[in-house]
């Protein structure tokens, strides 16, 4: 699928939501391309036995309608797009089986629905709706933390942060489209230790990368703030950028002796790869210095 009609689709799709913005379609399309040119050999592997071709416009596009529709939560969240109420009914309807959005929030039940029809794992929609719970829950709780200016200590950060990076929200998306089988992958132990690693590294590169935007910004929710605030005379950066590298250490321990299947190992090492291929590269949302386009889309009439 080309990149300027991608875009287009998404925000086509997007346009009727309070708020959504050019830059939640283009991060969600630049995203989705990154990790799915990734992860394309494999998929072309699993096709012999899922029949989903990696090339299925329909299935990239419902892919890229997630990440989209993950960015645009976020941000309803940190900048308050649509009302207190509204969130909530949204939060509702994205988590339920037979989702009946509120009006002005079709595409959400819309984005739910495609999804359920498009399962090839029935198990994996069903997680998915219990990952959009928590992912909701953990934004709001950080929200919540923000705004009342009590501080967590940096393991509570962590383990609502490991929520909130959405990963593994992601990987589900991926494996109910393309039949990676995480529904029985998440039976195992050794793979939730690598999925929790490798969102705590994605929790920390994202901090590292956004810090002096969020200090800028006035935003709290970040672990490097988070501990300066506690410690002023503490290192931060440099006491999570060693965490980050031991982080990355266990994990790559991990994937050697536990042999995840191959389109799996490949992920995640796409996503470890993250900061250096998806932040540092924008040109909207991740730009460090915080004058990236955050342009909204013009509602319908």
């Amino acid at each position: 699928m080309k990149t300027e009609f991608a875009l287009k689709l998404v925000l086509d799709w997007g346009r009727s939501l309070s708020g959504f913005a050019a830059d939640h379609a283009v991060e969600a399309v630049r995203g989705g391309q990154y990790i799915l040119e990734s992860i394309q050999p494999w998929l072309d592997e699993l096709s012999a036995r899922t029949f989903r071709d990696p090339r299925d416009e329909t299935l990239i596009l419902a892919f890229y309608r997630e990440l989209a529709l993950l960015f645009w939560l976020d941000d309803c969240y940190d900048h308050d797009l649509i009302a207190p109420e509204q969130l909530a009914a949204v939060e509702l309807a994205l988590a339920q089986e037979a989702p009946r959005a509120p009006s002005g929030f079709e595409s959400c039940a819309a984005q739910r629905a495609l999804l359920a029809q498009l399962a090839y794992d029935r198990r994996d929609y069903i997680q998915l709706l219990d990952d959009t719970r928590r992912y909701c829950g953990a934004l709001r709780a950080g929200h919540t933390q923000a705004a009342t200016g009590k501080q967590w200590s940096y393991a509570e950060y962590l383990d609502n942060g490991v929520a909130s990076i959405a990963y593994t929200n992601v990987f589900c998306c991926l494996s109910l489209l393309w039949g990676l089988d995480m529904a029985c992958l998440r039976r195992c132990p050794a793979f939730r230790q690598a999925i929790w690693l490798i969102s705590a590294i994605g929790r920390l590169q994202n901090d590292l990368h956004g810090c002096d935007r969020d200090s800028s910004m006035g935003e709290t929710d970040n672990s490097v703030i988070l501990l300066l605030r506690r410690y002023p005379a503490m290192p931060a950066a440099k006491f999570l950028s060693d965490e980050l590298a031991g982080l990355t250490r266990m994990l790559r321990r991990l994937l050697v002796e536990e042999h995840l299947p191959p389109a799996w190992d490949a992920l995640i090492d796409a996503m470890t790869g993250i900061r250096t291929h998806f932040y540092e590269t924008s040109r909207s949302r991740y730009r460090s210095d915080g004058t990236g386009s955050t342009a909204r889309t013009e509602p319908q009439a």
